[in-house]
């Protein structure tokens, strides 16, 4: 991905105000994210736990979302969870179930969309090998990076399909 300022970010978001654009926390270290090794840029609103925020580059577009977390009860460190979009399997919750408000007339009548994602939107860091997950006893994978990472990248379409019709 390439890096992206500020502005660009808050110029992305389609299914929430300029207004609410606008005032959406921002991460802190969005100078030193390694842009080179992400699919997209994902975060969690560090004054609202419950508010996360994902922006995806499009062709030559952004296009970025507001999701809310589910904020159901912690599973057992042995309970196992598996990201929609980069097929990671968590355990202590590492997973959450995110829902995005669709855009247009679906989204003014409430309509969403869940995915259930990586809580810390860590995506494309874990299937490059640059985080590891908590408990580390992943499953084994034979594909090559390559291929996970245009796997992540066609999930990532599909969702953000389903919110942009």
């Amino acid at each position: 991905m390439r890096e992206i300022t500020e502005s660009d970010i808050r110029r992305s978001f389609v299914n929430c105000s300029k207004g609410e654009a606008r005032r959406l926390g921002l991460p802190d270290d969005l100078a030193d994210r390694p842009w080179a090794d992400l699919d997209f840029l994902g975060w969690r609103d560090p004054g609202a736990p419950g508010r996360a925020y994902l922006v995806a580059e499009r062709g030559d577009l952004l296009i970025g979302v507001a999701l809310r977390a589910t904020s159901g009860g912690a599973r057992g460190f042995t309970a196992r969870s598996m990201c929609s979009l980069c097929l990671t399997t968590r355990t202590g919750g590492g997973v959450a179930l995110m829902a995005a408000g669709r855009v247009r007339e679906a989204g003014r009548q409430g309509d969403t969309v869940g995915q259930y994602l990586c809580g810390d939107l860590d995506c494309s860091l874990y299937l490059r090998g640059k985080k590891e997950t908590v408990g580390s006893g992943d499953l084994t994978e034979t594909l090559p990076v390559e291929q996970k990472i245009a796997r992540l990248r066609a999930n990532l379409d599909a969702f953000l399909d389903k919110i942009t019709r």
